[in-house]
């Protein structure tokens, strides 16, 4: 094996043209010696020839190597030549050429092995075994080379792929389940609502209780309900727990027992009645309610109708532990209005500055004997 460099050696400045060839015993065709490799290194030499290869570090670049020209063939030695585009494979004994092989299409049938094999395509039989390390890295740096600069239109289907799918679970984690639920709180029907009030009081009847139940009672809040909210069966009244009111899904009014032993006024009950449904009114109670169940609670209640066993859990206390919101007293004023209630007895609970209805009558709310019978609703 021999290597010819630049200006450090005589030898390099005469070329490899300028060695003779070796004749072949019995005045045969002159061959060259053999394994041969050259390699031409194009810095620092005195005399600038033309490039003969496809990488820039070499001038000219050649190494020995078994050429097999089917399956059923002896291997041959060869010389190989790497050239601008192609492999050239000469006969060693003659120079007589013997096959062109394309660099693009040359294929390696045992990468990461040694000796080398290579084909001129992956379906041909024909091969080429080289053990030349130089050679066989010539060969990899062009295919790198031109694998970098093929285009390929798969990595920006696959950016434009991974960047829709982002897209996609990013509106699935973050946009989707508000959406839902949203859509989830406008179109259940008005049983549905009923129902998921009546699941998310039964989880604040843990702490508080059952709720109270005295016939004569029950009775007193059917009409007080009916005479303040105009719908009858939405007030219920908690035995302990809460010491103001609630609002849930459905028209659910909450009532802590505190309330009705506070004063001998029904006016004042009847304030916080109507305080707690104005909120009701400007709040959205089952969409806080669903956000609360989560996603999944939701969907299933949407499809199906049913609320979920469990779906409401803890959300009881939390709204126990709520502060209320103020209302409004302009719009408070007006709703006490419309009903002919004092809110006189409220103002004073609460500082509220709240006036008389306009036209200055009022008028009781409930009877004395009701008032009696509600505030012994609890026994």
């Amino acid at each position: 094996m021999r290597a010819l460099f630049g200006a450090d050696s005589e030898e390099s400045a005469t070329g490899l043209d300028e060695r003779p060839p070796v004749a072949a015993p019995g005045g045969g065709p002159e061959r060259l010696p053999a394994p041969l490799r050259f390699a031409r290194l194009r810095e620092n030499r005195q005399e600038q020839q033309p490039r003969m290869t496809a990488l820039s570090e070499y001038q000219r670049l050649e190494c020995t190597g078994l050429w097999r020209e089917h399956a059923g063939a002896q291997r041959r030695e060869v010389i190989v030549t790497f050239g601008d585009a192609t492999l050239m494979l000469k006969e060693a004994a003659s120079d007589r050429a013997l096959a062109h092989w394309s660099l693009p299409a040359l294929t390696r049938a045992n990468p990461g092995e040694m000796p080398a094999l290579f084909r001129p395509d992956p379906e041909a039989e024909e091969e080429l075994e080289i053990d030349d390390e130089v050679m066989i890295a010539a060969i990899g740096k062009v295919h790198r080379l031109i694998e970098a600069r093929r285009p390929h239109p798969g990595r920006l289907r696959g950016a434009l792929v991974a960047t829709l799918l982002a897209a996609f679970l990013g509106a699935m984690v973050f946009w989707l389940p508000g959406a839902l639920i949203a859509h989830t709180a406008r179109v259940l029907p008005a049983p549905v609502r009923a129902a998921v009030g009546q699941a998310i009081l039964a989880d604040i009847t843990r702490l508080t209780g059952p709720p109270c139940a005295e016939p004569e009672g029950l009775s007193a809040a059917d009409l007080l309900s009916d005479r303040l909210l105009g719908r009858s069966a939405a007030l219920v009244i908690l035995p302990e727990g809460l010491q103001g009111t609630l609002h849930l899904p459905g028209g659910l009014i909450l009532a802590g027992r505190p309330l009705l032993d506070s004063g001998d006024d029904p006016a004042l009950f009847a304030g916080h009645l109507l305080a707690e449904e104005l909120r009701a009114r400007q709040t959205d109670a089952l969409t806080e309610a669903l956000t609360h169940a989560g996603f999944r609670a939701s969907f299933h209640l949407l499809t199906t109708g049913d609320v979920t066993a469990g779906a409401f859990h803890g959300y009881g206390e939390r709204l126990l532990k709520a502060s209320a919101n103020p209302v409004p007293t302009d719009a408070l004023t007006a709703m006490a209005a419309r009903v002919r209630l004092d809110l006189a007895p409220y103002s004073k609970a609460t500082g509220a500055p709240l006036a008389r209805p306009d036209g200055g009558e009022v008028v009781p709310i409930i009877s004395d004997t009701d008032w009696v019978g509600l505030q012994g609703i609890c026994g």
